[in-house]
C-alpha cells in the first residue's frame, strides 16, 4: 500500500524528468528560468514620448526646435521636458520619440564628451562624427530587435561648413538643409522646403520667424504637440544658445464654427 503525504497534493510531479511542474516554468539546462529573469523585455511600447523635432540651416548657422511636452500615451502628462541640448561648442542635438531612451543616449553622449575633454588634446567631437556614431548605435540596436525608439536631429558647424543631419530608430540617416521628424515630416517639411528654396541665404531672424510659424502649424495640427518650445541656435562665430521655452500665440475662434 502506497501512502501519500498531504504536501504532495500541492506540489504535483513534473510532466517528465527534469521538466516543468503543472503551472510552472521550464528550467532550461545551464540557464535561468523565465520566472527568475522575468522573460525577455523589448522596446516595442514606448511610454513617455516627445513629438516632432524641426531643423533648418540659415546663412550663418543652424536652428533646431522641439516642444517641451512629454506625452504618456494620449495624456499630456509632462509639460517641461527639454529635448534640445548643447552637446559641445560645435553641436546641438534635438530628440523625438521615447524620452527614457533619449535620456540613456544623452548620458552616453555626455560621457563621451567628458572622456574627450580628459584627453585634453585640443580636439572636439564634430557633428558628422556624432551623426555617424548615433547611426551605428541605433542600427545596432535595431538589428538586435531592441531599438532605441528615437529620432534625432544633429546640427552643427564643422570648420566653416554647416551640418544638419538626422537618424531614426532604424538607423536610417541622411543630411539636408531642412529636416523635420515625426508628424512634422508631413506637416512641416513642405513649409520649410519652400521657404528655404525661395531664400537659401535667409538671415538668423528670418529663420527664427520661419520656425515659429512651423511650430504654430504643428500645434494646430498635431494632437501631441504643445504651445511652448525650445529653440537651439548655433552660428559660425562659435556661439550656441538654447532659447525658451518660447510660448506660441494661437487663435481658436474658428473652432466653434
Amino acid at each position: 500500500m502506497t501512502l501519500f503525504n498531504k504536501a504532495d497534493w500541492h506540489s504535483p510531479a513534473p510532466f517528465w524528468q527534469n521538466g516543468p511542474s503543472p503551472g510552472a516554468f521550464y528550467h532550461f539546462p545551464g540557464g535561468q528560468s523565465q520566472s527568475e529573469v522575468g522573460g525577455f523585455q523589448r522596446s516595442q511600447a514606448p511610454m513617455t514620448t516627445g513629438t516632432s523635432v524641426i531643423g533648418v540651416q540659415f546663412k550663418d548657422g543652424v536652428l533646431v526646435a522641439a516642444d517641451i511636452l512629454g506625452s504618456y500615451g494620449s495624456l499630456a502628462r509632462f509639460r517641461n521636458l527639454e529635448r534640445v541640448i548643447k552637446v559641445n561648442d560645435n553641436i546641438i542635438l534635438g530628440a523625438g520619440g521615447d524620452y527614457a531612451d533619449y535620456q540613456y543616449l544623452k548620458s552616453s553622449i555626455e560621457r563621451k564628451i567628458n572622456e574627450e575633454q580628459c584627453l585634453d588634446d585640443g580636439l572636439a567631437l564634430k557633428p558628422k562624427a556624432l551623426h555617424c556614431w548615433l547611426t551605428r548605435i541605433l542600427y545596432n540596436r535595431r538589428s538586435h530587435f531592441d531599438p532605441f525608439w528615437n529620432n534625432f536631429i544633429i546640427g552643427g558647424i564643422e570648420g566653416d561648413k554647416l551640418f544638419l543631419g538626422t537618424v531614426d530608430k532604424l538607423g536610417t540617416a541622411y543630411n539636408d538643409p531642412v529636416i523635420a521628424t515625426g508628424y512634422g515630416a508631413y506637416m512641416a517639411t513642405p513649409i520649410l522646403r519652400k521657404a528655404y528654396e525661395d531664400n537659401k541665404e535667409m538671415s538668423k531672424e528670418q529663420a527664427i520667424e520661419l520656425l515659429y510659424k512651423v511650430m504654430q502649424v504643428l500645434y494646430y495640427r498635431d494632437a501631441r504637440s504643445f504651445p511652448r518650445y525650445q529653440l537651439g541656435i548655433i552660428t559660425k562665430d562659435g556661439g550656441i544658445e538654447i532659447q525658451g521655452p518660447i510660448t506660441l500665440d494661437s487663435y481658436w475662434e474658428p473652432a466653434i464654427m
